[in-house]
Formats: structure tokens, sequence, C-alpha cells
């Protein structure tokens, strides 16, 4: 590896204290560094580099892939925020761990992502793609979400709910862990839903082949009322619905290259992740 581009948060890195350690790093070992934080990030002009480092928590790992995402960069992510599930090197190893990704001793690790396409009822569509997950949220005031799903064009289950999350296996360790959803191995290819805060005892998550097709509709509520929620895109970027309108979610042709650098299975990282 010869190029780097080094993604920092500010605000979890201040005065970028970490960032100089790591560009001091690897330009005294003759490579080129790039630095890049908040939205100052290269085009698709810009020179491709062989590894992003970004500098946060899981929350900044998902900003930078969401905002560097068509450069098809391989990322690995230093953990300064708390859990940091996405991320694979701690600070206490910050040198040894460059030295090892110098040296090539790493391996790669392909991720599935989510697309997601909205079509509305007065027409025309709006798609946007996820890494961790596609949430359907209300919008506006406190109230039950009425929705149906399809799975294949097979309708599955009626749901009076907070909303839904659709996840891939990287994304269980986010928002579905916190609405008891089940943890999966990141390199698995599947497609979970997950219920938030449902209106009945027996429904649960539900698992699916990574091949299948998502359609969540959108139909009046209570009373006849008409609806308004929202399709949350990895916790960034949102597209609004309501009544009629209907979302499409599938494995999405996009992937996301992890460098692994911890020869450990993901139980062992999650025993430690989830001891601390």
């Amino acid at each position: 590896m010869e190029f780097f581009l080094i993604y920092a948060n500010r605000q979890k890195d201040r005065e970028l204290a970490v960032t100089g350690r790591i560009r001091r790093y690897l330009e005294d070992r003759g490579r080129q560094v790039a630095v890049r934080t908040g939205q100052d990030v290269p085009t698709g002009d810009s020179p491709a580099a062989d590894c992003m480092i970004v500098l946060g928590g899981d929350g900044t790992v998902l900003q930078a892939v969401r905002e560097t995402g068509n450069l098809h960069i391989p990322i690995i992510g230093v953990n300064l925020g708390t859990l940091g599930y996405l991320t694979e090197i701690e600070p206490a190893h910050l040198e040894e761990s460059l030295e090892r990704l110098l040296l090539g001793e790493y391996e790669q690790e392909n991720r599935m992502m989510l697309s997601g396409r909205v079509f509305l009822l007065e027409g025309g569509t709006k798609e946007d793609w996820a890494l961790n997950d596609i949430v359907i949220s209300r919008s506006g005031s406190l109230q039950i979400i009425r929705f149906h799903i399809y799975v294949n064009g097979q309708f599955l289950n009626s749901y009076d709910a907070d909303g839904m999350i659709v996840t891939t296996p990287t994304g269980s360790t986010g928002y579905n862990l916190s609405a008891g959803g089940p943890l999966v191995e990141p390199g698995a290819k599947l497609i979970l839903l997950t219920p938030i805060c449902p209106h009945s005892l027996n429904q649960r998550s539900i698992v699916l082949s990574s091949e299948d097709v998502v359609e969540i509709v959108i139909p009046q509520g209570r009373d006849g009322m008409d609806q308004k929620v929202e399709a949350n895109f990895d916790g960034s970027h949102v597209i609004r619905l309501g009544t009629g309108d209907r979302i499409h979610i599938l494995r999405s042709e996009k992937t996301m290259e992890f460098i692994r650098l911890n020869h450990v299975s993901f139980l062992e990282t999650l025993h430690r992740k989830m001891s601390n």
C-alpha cells in the first residue's frame, strides 16, 4: 500500500492528534497520505487510495462509507468511540497495527449492502443504499405505524409497530441489536427484518435470503387516517413516504471491503466488546 486516505472525525479526534500521529508514521515510511474531515471528501476524479483509515466510531465509519462509497476504497477503522463494532484498531495498538498493514499482514472482507427504491403513489421513484440498515419509522407526531410486508411478491404479514428495521449482517450490531434482533456474523449473506416495538407478543425478527426482495407498503392507518413515515438509510439520508407509497429493499450491487488485521472470530470480538 502506497497511498492512504485518512478520514477523521473532529469531534472524536480533537486537535487531530491521532490523525497527525498516523500521518507522521506513514509518511516517515515513504507513503503518501491525504486527510479529509467531515464533508471535505474527495470526488470521483481524485486519485484512488489503496486504503482509507477512518478515525471515530461506527457512526463515522458509516459516514465515510456514504461519502466515499463511489471510490471503492478498502476501509479500516480506528476506534475512538465506545463499542466500535465496525472498527478494527484500538489506539493503544496503533503503530503495531499500521506496521502490519504496511507489511500486508491483513485480510479483506467483503460486506453486502442494501438498495432501497421508493415508489410514490403520485408517480416517480427515489432510491438510495445502506451498509447497515434501512429503517422505516414514523414521521411527525407519535403514532403507531401500520404497514404490510411482502417477500418476493408474496404477502408475509401486517404490522402495527413503531417501525421496521431491514438490516444487513453488518448492521445487526446496530439498531437491530437495540430492538432485540439477532446478532449475525458480518460476512454472512442474508437480510434481517426486525420490528420496532411491535404491538403484538408474537412478532419477532425474520431472517431472509440475501436474494429475497422485501416490499413494505404503507396503507391507511387507523380509522382511515393518512400515514406519514420515512425511510432512513444508515441514519443519515431520509426519503419520506405516505399512504399508498411503497419501498422495495434488496441486496445492492454495491459492496464494501473491510480490512481485517485481527485473526479472531466474530464471537471473540463480540465477547470482548460486550464485556467492556
